[in-house]
């Protein structure tokens, strides 16, 4: 079987995903594919809290590319950081229909959230084509890859299927008030800790493992720095956690699954 790795929450740390990708044999030192038939898939938060989100995204783009040529794969889902930025990008500082308490709209809830005006100003129409067709969930060889640590993704639709078309809706539409909601649903943390929750998710979807970033093993996991450097496998098992943290002092994880 085909190799298969997952890495998940560069938030802008360029040098610091490529030289995950190059210790993990997908890259050489010119940053370009190396890994053969191998996949890879990143699972969101490609922007903010670090300096280059728009260069993570512009390697990402190209490795897809490279990799397809050499007969692997790169693949990419939403992360919340991406919907919030399209929200910014696409609504401004014009006010939000049931958030009173946010005066500044969306761009100021992303500034808010690590955003870089340098990734604002480098944004092209490019990009967000990218970023508006990206799916939320993947299901790859058993292996359901999402961002989120989340049961909301069922508030979208009951199927892998179902969950990407409906994403897909909201991240074409101009509905400042829906935005809101959407952008709720993708941010949900810290409900997959129970086998239950894990198990009733991989119910409905699909596979034998949940992989997700979003969630810091350091903050979120109580992991020390040393510890946050290999991912961690809970939720009886069924659950594996793949962010390490870099905005935190931590590194990115490029984790191979098969």
């Amino acid at each position: 079987m085909r190799p298969l790795f997952a890495a998940s929450d560069m938030h802008g740390h360029r040098a610091e995903f490529r030289a995950a990708l190059r210790d993990s044999g997908l890259v050489d030192a010119a940053g370009d594919w190396s890994g053969a038939d191998a996949r890879l898939w990143v699972l969101g938060d490609y922007f903010d809290r670090g300096p280059d989100g728009i260069g993570v995204v512009d390697d990402i783009r190209r490795l897809t590319v490279q990799a397809a040529a050499a007969g692997g794969e790169v693949g990419a889902l939403l992360g919340n950081h991406e919907a919030h930025l399209v929200a910014a990008h696409r609504f401004g500082v014009a006010p939000i229909p049931g958030w009173s308490a946010r005066t500044d709209g969306y761009y100021g809830a992303w500034l808010t959230l690590g955003g870089r005006q340098d990734d604002m100003r480098r944004l092209t129409g490019e990009h967000l084509a990218w970023l508006e067709a990206l799916p939320a969930m993947a299901l790859i060889d058993g292996h359901l890859l999402m961002h989120c640590d989340s049961t909301r993704y069922l508030e979208f639709g009951d199927t892998v299927e179902a969950v990407n078309k409906a994403v897909a809706g909201h991240l074409a539409g101009h509905d400042p008030g829906e935005w809101l909601t959407f952008c709720s649903r993708v941010s949900g943390r810290g409900e997959l800790h129970s086998p239950e929750a894990a198990g009733f998710l991989l119910s409905a979807f699909g596979g034998s493992l949940i992989v997700h970033g979003h969630s810091t093993l350091i903050s979120s996991f109580g992991l020390s720095r040393e510890q946050a450097r290999r991912p961690h496998r809970y939720g009886g098992g069924r659950v594996l956690a793949i962010d390490g943290g870099v905005f935190e002092g931590g590194v990115v994880l490029v984790t191979r699954l098969i």
